[in-house]
């Protein structure tokens, strides 16, 4: 299974970005080959309209099973990401993408209606 964060970092430290759309980068850890990366987003850090459905669109390419976030997606990004098989989980605004992790293990992230 493949999880995405939005983080401030790239790297197991990293704070977790409270923000989708405008989230600095996207951290992906492939847990059946246990590989950390990363993609950077902040390309779209002045992009007055579309941030969301930008990173949406990124994540779709990128191709994760999970999405774990801090506030997750907006109304626009959210209609994107609905179209996908994708399990957001939020409510890890102030984790670590270690903790963020570790949350998810333990089932104490909150599913994103």
């Amino acid at each position: 299974m493949k999880i995405a964060f939005t983080a401030k970092g790239t790297d197991w430290k990293a704070e977790i970005d409270p923000r989708f759309g405008r989230t600095d980068y996207i951290v992906l850890y492939d847990e059946a080959t246990k590989e950390l990366t990363s993609v950077d987003n902040r390309v779209v850090e002045d992009v007055a309209h579309g941030a969301g459905t930008q990173t949406a669109q990124k994540l779709f390419d990128l191709g994760p099973d999970v999405l774990i976030t801090g506030n997750g997606p907006g109304g626009n990004a959210a209609a994107v990401l609905q179209k996908t098989k994708l399990k957001i989980f939020v409510g890890a605004g102030t984790m670590t993408v270690q903790d963020a992790y570790d949350a998810y293990e333990k089932g104490t992230l909150t599913a994103f209606a």
